[in-house]
This record gives C-alpha cells, sequence and structure tokens, in this order.
C-alpha cells in the first residue's frame, strides 16, 4: 500500500513535469458564454440505494432520464445541454491498472457507453473528480492520479470535469488545480474545467481565471430561500464585487451553485428572483431538479427567453448592486448592445408590494437619453421613459426584471449618417 507521504511526492513529481517550458494555461475555448445544463447533487445527493429507490438513485438511469428529458422537452434546443454527474459515481476503489471506474453495480455499462449514448441525444456528459485523495463522498480521488485521470475522462468522451477539494493538504491546491488543468489540455479533448479552489482558499483570482472555465467560492446551496438570498447577498457585497465580480468574463465565470427552481422550497416569485439574479451574474445555469416531474410553472421561468439572453450576452459582464437600501436593491448588467438589464429586488417581508424606482444614470445611462423599458418577465414594452421607471415589486424576494434600451440622441444619428455617406 502506498503510503500518504509517497502520494504526495508523486504528486508534486507529476507537478513539476506538467510545468515544464512546453506547459500552457486554460486554453480549451470553452465558455464563451455562462454553460448550461443539469446537475445532480442538489436535488439528488449521494443516494446509492438503488435497491429501494431505484428512480432517485445515482446510477446510469437517472442520467439517461435527465438527458432525455433535455433533449426532447426542448431544453437543449435553449441551450440546456449538459448532464452532470456528481459525487458517488465511482466504485471505491482503482482499477488494477489504477484506473478510476464506475460502480458496476449503478452503472453496468459503463461512463463511456453512458456518454455515447447521452451525446446521441445531442447532450453532453460532464462528471466530478476530486483533488484529494478521496471525494467528499468518499471515493477516490486524483491526488497521485491526474494525469491518469485526466486521459481516463477524455477516453470516455466527458464533456466537463469539477474538480472539488476534500481530504487534501489545502495549501497544495495552488499547484494542483493548474496541474488538473494542464492534464485536460494535453488530452487534445476540449473538457469544461470546474474549480472548487476558492471555496476552500483565498486565491488570487487572476490566476484562478487563468486555469479554470468556471469556479464555485461559496457554500453549497440548500432548497431554501434563506441558502438563496444568502449567496446574492455574497455576491453583492462591495469586496466580492472587487476581488472576483470584475474577473468574470468569457470562458471563466464565478459560480454561485445550482438551480433550485422546480424543487420544494421557493414560492414562484422566489424562483424567478434566483433565475433572474443567476442570469444577471453571468452564472452558470446548472438546474439540480427532477426534469421528469417538472412544473409547468418552473419550466416556464427556466425557458424564458429573454431573461436567458441576459444570461448568454456576449460580454459575459457579472452584474452588480447600484442600490441596496435594505428592504429594496437595484442591479445592473450592461450588455453588448449598449442596453443594460436591471432588476428591482423588493427583500421586505410586510406583505405589501413596494414601489422600486432605477434611476438610469445609476446604470450608466444617461439623465436626457429617453428609455425604452421591456419588462422581460411580462414580456411587454412599458413604454419610453427619462430619467428613470418605478414600478411595484411583490414582498419576499420578488423581482421586477427590465431590460433598458437608450434611443440614440440627434448627435448620435448625424454622426451615423455622415459615416455612412463616407
Amino acid at each position: 500500500m502506498v503510503s500518504p507521504k509517497e502520494i504526495v511526492v508523486v504528486a508534486f513529481a507529476a507537478f513539476a513535469c506538467a510545468f515544464s517550458p512546453h506547459a500552457v494555461a486554460l486554453n480549451n475555448g470553452l465558455a464563451r458564454t455562462p454553460p448550461m445544463g443539469w446537475l445532480a447533487w442538489e436535488r439528488f445527493r449521494c443516494d446509492t440505494n438503488c435497491k429501494e429507490d431505484p428512480d432517485n438513485c445515482i446510477s446510469e438511469n437517472l442520467f439517461l432520464s435527465m438527458g432525455k428529458r433535455l433533449s426532447e422537452d426542448g431544453w437543449t434546443k435553449l441551450g440546456y445541454d449538459r448532464v452532470n454527474i456528481d459525487d458517488c459515481w465511482a466504485a471505491k476503489e482503482r482499477d488494477t491498472d489504477g484506473r478510476l471506474v464506475a460502480d458496476p453495480d449503478r452503472f453496468p455499462h459503463g461512463i463511456k457507453w453512458l456518454a455515447e449514448q447521452l451525446s446521441s441525444m445531442g447532450v453532453k456528459l460532464g462528471i466530478y473528480g476530486d483533488y484529494g485523495t478521496h471525494t467528499c463522498g468518499g471515493y477516490p480521488g486524483s491526488l497521485g492520479y491526474i494525469v491518469e485521470d485526466a486521459n481516463t475522462f477524455a477516453d470516455w468522451g466527458i464533456d466537463m470535469l469539477k474538480l472539488d477539494g476534500c481530504y487534501v493538504n489545502r495549501s497544495y491546491m495552488a499547484d494542483g488545480y493548474p496541474e488538473m488543468s494542464i492534464a485536460l489540455n494535453r488530452t487534445g479533448r476540449p473538457i469544461l474545467y470546474s474549480c472548487s479552489w476558492p471555496a476552500y482558499v483565498a486565491v488570487n483570482y487572476t490566476a484562478v481565471a487563468k486555469y479554470c472555465n468556471i469556479w464555485r467560492n461559496f457554500n453549497d446551496i440548500q432548497d431554501s430561500w434563506e441558502s438563496v438570498y444568502t449567496i446574492i447577498d455574497h455576491y453583492g457585497d462591495s469586496k466580492s464585487v472587487d476581488q472576483f465580480g470584475k474577473i468574470a468574463g468569457p470562458g471563466h465565470f464565478n459560480d454561485p451553485d445550482m438551480l433550485i427552481v422546480g424543487d420544494f422550497s421557493l414560492s414562484y416569485e422566489q424562483s424567478k428572483a434566483q433565475f433572474a439574479f443567476w442570469c444577471l451574474m453571468a452564472s452558470p445555469l446548472f438546474m439540480s431538479n427532477d426534469l421528469r416531474s417538472i412544473s409547468e410553472q418552473a419550466k416556464e421561468i427556466l425557458m424564458n427567453p429573454e431573461v436567458l439572453a441576459i444570461s448568454q450576452d456576449p460580454l459575459g459582464i457579472q452584474g452588480y448592486p447600484v442600490v441596496q437600501s435594505g428592504r429594496t436593491e437595484v442591479w445592473c448588467k450592461p450588455l453588448h448592445d449598449k442596453s443594460v438589464a436591471v432588476i428591482l429586488w423588493n427583500r421586505s417581508t410586510g406583505g405589501m408590494h413596494t414601489m422600486i424606482t432605477v434611476q438610469f444614470e445609476k446604470v450608466g445611462l444617461k439623465a436626457t437619453d429617453k428609455v425604452a423599458v421591456r419588462d422581460l418577465y411580462e414580456h411587454k414594452d412599458m413604454g419610453t421613459f427619462t430619467g428613470s421607471y418605478s414600478a411595484y415589486v411583490d414582498p419576499s424576494g420578488g423581482v421586477v426584471m427590465l431590460k433598458l434600451t437608450a434611443s440614440p440622441s440627434l448627435d448620435e444619428l448625424s454622426r451615423a449618417a455622415q459615416a455612412y455617406v463616407w
């Protein structure tokens, strides 16, 4: 049996090799806009009891059924084209060649077969690993096996890797997460790389963005409104905006964790709020719900094309708050067409709707601009306004999501006409 000390020596030897003069940072061309799909963890956790719970246990049947729903129910046409396995998929031991293998009872056909089946549906398969000796659930980790595991994932046809950080000395992470990034690059297969590195240690986010496509950096989401608004508060904190919000952009995004719209806890208005904020914050959109039984109301929220367009805006700017007055907030996100997405958020619990106003100058427009206002959940043009716009917003987390588009001034029209003539 290899000792922990030997494992560390092997890991650092592999790291030194990976950082040869030929090594390069992440360059996979992926996640130019926030990735979208479905992820098992929040809803299905580590349920391995397929004998008593066959429809919900972590097995090939669960992921095939979710892939089928994405393909047949219109999700993939909107961009939800990934099914991601989380923890508890593997056998407890590697094979005799040191390779990871799936649990033979729950994944009898293996991961490569599962990836092929999903690919035939137009769905990509993601998988979970851990930089430590074991995953958080106690399954084999990648410490000492970085290159082997990267090659295994590529051989299986994996399209995304989420790498967690349990059971490892955290001082190794600044080396280990880049090591996996480089190993994935060297396989020649584009594999979207999701890092949990900033969730465990303080990091230089510029360095993280160099090696990771997306990264977790806060608590795991739970099935509760408190969990959702705590995450929003973290992302809206001025220190967070300066530290990591400004780093987000095409190819590298902060990940506040999964969408729980369609699960058990959120009201209709709170569901709209989570989806609106995740889209405004340029967050990965990974649903963790049961697509076999999701309500039409939840589907309507998650499939809203106007809100999804804010998420997938090619500038990839992470939205941020411009007004935080305790019970009401105004957030904004600049868009590529020079319009601005805005959220009016009512945090109060008083049982009465509240009038919230967005001052156009606060979100980067001019006070003199004539601004067309569109409500993205109502799919309705609200008219043209100067200076500001106000709307009633329901309590307990309700939102109104808007798109503000300034009409060109006479000077701008004149310059455009002159440029056209020339």
